[in-house]
């Protein structure tokens, strides 16, 4: 028997859903809309764990199925599949989705009780490598850790091209590759004459690391993608084609617990530096201080840097701008420690996706 009470709190989490992705993703909101009205189709989410009851989730698995059929009527609705696709607002879109989901009912059960939804943005390569550049600047060669790397797509970042915006092009070129972003106000350094850092050992923690080797990982990091922001699908799949011929290292493991490992392995090769982005907030309170306590403690017998891309609002234990205390934006910020002793640099606020800079 269904649970009432559990029908309508999903129907509010797809509403809302619908109502934050209008602006940006025109067709997820749509899609939103069309499954909070139908309890058969939000009740699908209700065998996913408590805590991944999210919308995106069953909308990657809806996702993910279709792109294993470009063909079905319901991928003429998906931008990153079609290059004419038709208007959310197509009457046709509500049966065309119920149609699909009813025939594969079962395997998207199976998708969200088994799955969770990992990004892996690549845009937010136009905010670290800026950041890494100063502290390359300091101490030369790096050794990046990204903690939370998902597929390590960030660890590719030396295969990319950055271009500031009218600013000559950085990085290879021609690039399989290239990120735009805007800027406004001062850099705290000179992005006409900049170069990429060198680094000279990559390495990635995640608790559920991405081999996009194998092709049903690679299409489910491709599915929590929105499919109307083609430009990122394009990219994302761009950069998985570079990943599957040079695969980065991935380790699997804790924030907390993995980081200190990791940078031990590292460090004797090049100046460790540490990254995050919208990471830590899917750590408990308790777990985000623990792992600034953790780079506090390493730091006593090893300098290393941290940059980190997060929301104050959402991780309010991680030394944010005391201006920026509980806002919603994403702060990226420089940490150092050198000889025992922590410097923190507020650089910029920044989109969540890389696509501009301000700078502070």
């Amino acid at each position: 028997m269904r649970d009432p009470w559990n029908d309508a709190e999903l129907a509010r989490r797809f509403n809302e859903s619908a109502r934050d992705s209008e602006a940006r993703a025109p067709l997820n909101a749509a899609l939103s809309r069309i499954i909070a009205r139908r309890p058969a189709l939000s009740g699908l989410l209700a065998h996913a764990p408590d805590p991944q009851q999210l919308p995106v989730l069953l909308l990657a698995a809806i996702h993910f199925l279709v792109l294993d059929e470009p063909q079905h009527p319901l991928a003429s609705w998906y931008p990153n599949i079609t290059e004419h696709p038709r208007a959310p607002d197509d009457r046709r879109l509500a049966s065309t989705l119920e149609s699909f989901v009813d025939e594969r009912a079962t395997t998207i059960i199976e998708l969200v009780a088994s799955r969770h939804v990992q990004t892996n943005e690549i845009g937010r390569c136009a905010a670290l490598m800026p950041a890494m550049r100063l502290v390359a600047d300091e101490v030369g060669p790096l050794a990046h850790l990204d903690v939370g790397a998902s597929a390590g797509l960030n660890l590719l970042l030396p295969a990319f091209s950055f271009r500031y915006d009218d600013g000559p092009l950085i990085g290879p070129d021609p690039a399989t590759v290239e990120i735009g972003c805007s800027t406004r106000g001062e850099a705290p350094l000179d992005l006409s004459r900049c170069v990429l850092p060198g680094l000279a050992s990559r390495c990635g923690i995640d608790q559920r690391p991405i081999d996009v080797t194998d092709p049903t990982e690679a299409r489910w990091l491709e599915a929590c993608c929105w499919p109307d922001q083609a430009d990122r699908f394009r990219r994302l799949r761009a950069a998985i084609s570079i990943a599957r011929t040079s695969p980065p290292e991935l380790l699997a493991g804790d924030a907390v617990d993995a980081v200190a490992g990791a940078i031990e392995r590292m460090a004797h090769r090049a100046h460790p530096v540490v990254t995050t982005t919208w990471t830590l907030n899917y750590l408990p309170p308790d777990r985000r201080r623990a792992f600034v306590d953790e780079l506090d403690r390493i730091s006593a017998t090893t300098d290393l840097s941290w940059v980190f891309a997060e929301s104050p609002a959402l991780t309010p234990e991680l030394p944010h701008g005391g201006d920026l205390r509980g806002e919603h934006l994403t702060e990226l910020t420089l940490v150092t420690w050198r000889g025992g002793q922590r410097t923190v640099r507020h650089l910029a606020v920044i989109h969540p996706h890389g696509y501009w800079i301000h700078w502070r």
